[in-house]
């Protein structure tokens, strides 16, 4: 039987006590994670910052969104492992795209690993584009890898 998210799943405001649980998914996510403190501080900071939660409120992945003028810029956006696949990204995606289309915020920015073929493969699917490379951005287990710099427009030009 697969998960329908859309029934299941919901995203709200991350809070405080959520970091643990973020902070867990990163782990598990990533061979170099940020550590919890780097969710607090965006918490602090006030950048949107979002969790996907079942109908028990467990964190099955979040986002992280800051906008500055007219540039929203996704810092993170990562799903629990067991639960990929099942659409919770694309419901964080939506989300973090509806915030920066509430700011005001005429282009959404990212970076992703060229390794990391699904979550291109996500962002194409939504429009988004390269618009270049940052060498030696990703810590990997042979040294370094590139990040692919991605661009989509969030309004309208009117």
């Amino acid at each position: 039987m697969s998960a329908q998210p859309e029934q299941l799943v919901t995203t709200r405001l991350m809070l405080a006590t959520d970091v643990d649980a973020v902070a867990r998914i990163e782990r598990a996510s990533y061979a170099f994670p940020w550590k919890p403190h780097l969710f607090e501080d965006c918490l602090r900071a006030r950048y949107r910052c979002f969790v996907a939660v079942d109908s028990g409120d467990c964190v099955l992945g979040y986002g992280l969104l800051s906008v500055v003028l007219d540039e929203a810029h996704v810092l993170n956006l990562c799903v629990d492992p067991v639960w990929r696949r099942h659409g919770i990204a694309r419901l964080l995606l939506d989300r973090m795209l509806a915030e920066a289309e509430a700011a005001q915020a005429r282009n959404m920015l990212l970076a992703v690993r060229p390794s990391n073929r699904g979550a291109r493969e996500l962002y194409a699917d939504y429009g988004f584009t390269r618009m270049g490379t940052r060498p030696d951005y990703y810590p990997a287990s042979d040294g370094r890898e590139d990040a692919c710099l991605l661009s989509r427009l969030v309004l309208r030009q009117r």
